[in-house]
C-alpha cells in the first residue's frame, strides 16, 4: 500500500486516525510496541513525536471530532483513565506534573487527549504544550511499568 499522509488525507476529508486503523496503520506506523492499554471506548499510547519522555495520547475508538462531539459517557471514561494515568506518569517517569489537553481542530481530527509530562528543570505554563517535538526513544521497562498499571483501572 502507498504511503499517503495525514495532510493529504485531511484535505480530502478523510479522518487520519480512523483511515489508519482501517488501513494497518499505513498513515501513523505500526504502534503496537507502545501500547499501554486498548478497549471498546479507547486506545492509550505513548506519543512517537513527544513533546517529552511519557508523551501519551488517549484516543477514541470511534470517531468524534473533538470532545464536544464525543458522547458523555466516553468523554467520562476517558478523563477518569486521564487522571489515572498522569499518576503512573509521574510514577513512572519521575516528572514534576502531567498535563492534559485536547487539542481537536476541524471536521477531521480525532477525539483524543494528550497527556504532557513536565519535569522539574523545565518552565512551569502553556508553553509546554508547544515544546519542540523529539525523537522517540523506546522504553521497554517504563512501558511494561504503565501497561501493569493500565491493567489494574477498572473502567
Amino acid at each position: 500500500m502507498e504511503k499517503i499522509t495525514a495532510k493529504e488525507l485531511t484535505d480530502r476529508g478523510i479522518c487520519p486516525t480512523c483511515y489508519d486503523r482501517a488501513h494497518e496503520h499505513c498513515v501513523f506506523g505500526d504502534n503496537s510496541e507502545d501500547m499501554i492499554l486498548k478497549n471498546d471506548v479507547f486506545e492509550c499510547f505513548l506519543c512517537d513525536r513527544p513533546r517529552a519522555d511519557g508523551h501519551m495520547i488517549i484516543s477514541s475508538e470511534k470517531h468524534f471530532k473533538d470532545i464536544m462531539e464525543a458522547p458523555w459517557d466516553v468523554c467520562e471514561k476517558m478523563l477518569k483513565f486521564a487522571r489515572f494515568m498522569m499518576l503512573a506518569i509521574k510514577d513512572v517517569y519521575g516528572c514534576e506534573s502531567v498535563y492534559l489537553c485536547t487539542m481537536c481542530d476541524g471536521p477531521m481530527n480525532h477525539f483524543h487527549l494528550q497527556l504532557i509530562p513536565r519535569y522539574d528543570f523545565e518552565e512551569r505554563g502553556s508553553k509546554n504544550f508547544v515544546k519542540e517535538r523529539k525523537k522517540y526513544v523506546r522504553d521497554y521497562d517504563k512501558i511494561k511499568k504503565l501497561c501493569e498499571i493500565a491493567k489494574t483501572y477498572e473502567i
